[in-house]
């Protein structure tokens, strides 16, 4: 093992470790969540490709989520509070999943890094831990998701 070879494994055992130290790990539920989750993108994916418009993998993602039984409430307004002050339509959550897993569903060419603060900010603003942007404007799958767990 060369010099170069030795440090990655480092830094790969440090970034794990400390993650571990971080996060708990999730339920039994957030990890079937989550599989459900990636096997639905994905599936939609395989099956339309990308370069359509969001709202039809929104409505995609949503009939797979009812037909697997799982619940969720799609386009989800949340009420923030700022000092004294009250916004009702605060955020609109894509779709969120059993109460538990935020989705931000995206069909755009680039990824922007602000899609990271964006759920980054809906995760601590609705104290959920666990959020993916799903962006289905790629030609694998894979490479169109990012996972965030608070």
């Amino acid at each position: 093992m060369n010099y170069l070879d030795n440090k990655l494994n480092h830094r790969d055992t440090m970034t794990q470790s400390s993650t571990e130290k971080i996060h708990k790990p999730l339920t039994e539920r957030e990890r079937w969540l989550t599989s459900q989750v990636m096997d639905i993108a994905i599936t939609i994916h395989k099956f339309l490709g990308p370069g359509l418009l969001e709202g039809i993998y929104e409505k995609c993602f949503c009939y797979e989520l009812a037909k697997r039984n799982i619940r969720y409430v799609v386009q989800k307004n949340v009420e923030l509070i700022y000092d004294k002050l009250v916004i009702s339509d605060g955020l609109r959550i894509d779709i969120l999943v059993d109460d538990l897993i935020i989705v931000e569903l995206k069909a755009q060419d680039i990824y922007h890094p602000v899609w990271d603060a964006q759920l980054l900010s809906y995760l601590r603003l609705t104290q959920k831990r666990l959020g993916y942007v799903l962006n289905f404007h790629v030609p694998l799958m894979k490479d169109g998701v990012k996972r965030m767990i608070l």
